[in-house]
């Protein structure tokens, strides 16, 4: 069974887009899979921390959104900043951006998470050609 954390807050320090977990931290050691999911049942992204022997989801709800479309017009990684561990996020602009586009206007999606993210991400999406 996966652990599921969600970011609590954004913000942004030095430059730095910054996602908050306010849970209690983890014991083992986590590292940045560079994998990124989409969950349309709960409209959300999921970024996947690697333990070593599982992985731990951290949900991107709505209300990060705007702070995900922040990220992805700037060229700095974005931090995952959870108790004393700071986390560059690996090829979170890559697969941020893949998802994006492969929900863009595609019916597998439930309507209203593709539009969620069309409206959130238009930029982004109008910005790759």
């Amino acid at each position: 069974m996966h652990k599921l954390v969600k970011v609590n807050k954004t913000q942004i320090a030095n430059n730095n887009i910054e996602f908050i977990i306010e849970e209690m931290e983890p014991t083992e050691s986590l590292e940045a899979s560079g994998q990124m999911l989409a969950d349309a049942n709960n409209e959300a992204f999921i970024y996947l921390l690697d333990t070593g022997t599982d992985y731990i989801y951290v949900q991107f709800g709505l209300h990060t959104w705007p702070a995900l479309t922040k990220a992805l017009q700037q060229k700095n990684v974005p931090l995952l900043l959870w108790g004393k561990q700071i986390m560059p996020l690996a090829e979170f602009h890559e697969k941020l951006q893949m998802l994006v586009e492969s929900i863009e206007a595609n019916d597998t999606y439930s309507e209203s998470f593709r539009k969620a993210v069309e409206k959130t991400f238009h930029e982004a999406l109008a910005s790759r050609f």
